[in-house]
């Protein structure tokens, strides 16, 4: 089961996030060495308890830095855990917790060239699977012909490609990925106020992509509601997950996280938890407006 779960580096690689609490979680040490000591005792405690599967991004700040410096200082070889990045955001915040914009959005093949260059430069032969950022179908970027060619030049090359998706719209992103092809896996937002994406993932697992579930916890939300242990369960209970991505910033977070694969999520429980959900738009409304900490 330690299989299926995994560790995202988007709350650790930077002092600023928008998960519920983030602040408070780093007491202040947001200094780049403090958050590098931070995500290295944080990637130690997943790998030690089994967790192979780790997620990054070139938009999570030092992110790929912090993870390249751990499985260097680990000796950890290629191969011996899954490393995933994406390209697709430019992180702007310069290391700000109040900036105006933390990450701008920039899905053209140009920005995809170069943001491999740097997390293959960081990250080396450590990088199994790079997926397409926050694909919508407004972006165009399925049907834009010199990032295919570019992703599936990566391909040839042995890289696994994915994409991940966003908004209101998820459920038909993923459908049309499946459409025009060329994918390895997909990472979408899945929980218990958000359910809309799952018939997609199923089709997407159907089909042999690689499922990844983010956001198990909405930035938080759930934590203060249900808990962390059976919104993650609740995710794990999915037939077509394949991966479920913990968001840990502490170790006792993880630990507390880990205790989802103790819980049982029946048929049951999901009918009690069945009203938390949410209309697509109002969620990602919400989640919209929640602030940087």
């Amino acid at each position: 089961m330690l299989k299926r779960l995994g560790l995202g580096l988007a709350a650790l690689g930077r002092p600023g996030y928008i998960n519920l609490g983030h602040g408070g979680d780093l007491q202040g040490e947001t200094e780049v060495s403090a958050l590098e000591t931070r995500s290295h005792e944080v990637l130690d405690a997943a790998r030690a308890v089994g967790i192979t599967y780790f997620d990054a991004a070139r938009s999570y700040g030092r992110a790929e830095a912090f993870l390249s410096s751990w499985l260097d200082s680990r000796g950890i070889e290629p191969g011996e855990v899954t490393v995933a990045s994406k390209w697709g955001y430019v992180y702007t915040a310069d290391w700000r917790i109040d900036a105006e914009h933390h990450e701008v959005k920039d899905l053209s093949a140009e920005n995809l060239r170069r943001q491999a260059e740097e997390s293959r430069a960081l990250l080396g032969d450590h990088l199994c699977l790079y997926q397409i950022h926050s694909a919508t179908l407004e972006s165009g970027v399925f049907e834009d012909p010199e990032v295919r060619e570019e992703l599936d030049r990566l391909r040839r090359q042995g890289l696994e490609i994915g994409f991940t998706s966003t908004g209101p719209r998820q459920r038909e992103t993923i459908e049309r990925a499946l459409e025009v092809g060329g994918f390895d896996a997909v990472q979408a937002t899945w929980n218990l106020l958000e359910r809309s994406a799952g018939p997609a993932l199923a089709d997407a697992h159907e089909a042999g992509l690689r499922v990844i579930v983010k956001e198990a916890l909405a930035n938080g939300r759930l934590i203060e509601t249900v808990g962390d242990r059976a919104a993650i369960a609740a995710a794990l209970a999915q037939p077509w997950a394949d991966i479920v991505l913990s968001g840990a910033v502490t170790v006792d977070q993880l630990e507390s996280n880990l205790r989802a694969l103790d819980g049982v999520y029946d048929e049951t429980l999901d009918a009690e938890l069945a009203g938390l959900v949410e209309d697509p738009e109002s969620y990602w409304s919400t989640r919209a407006s929640l602030p940087w900490s």
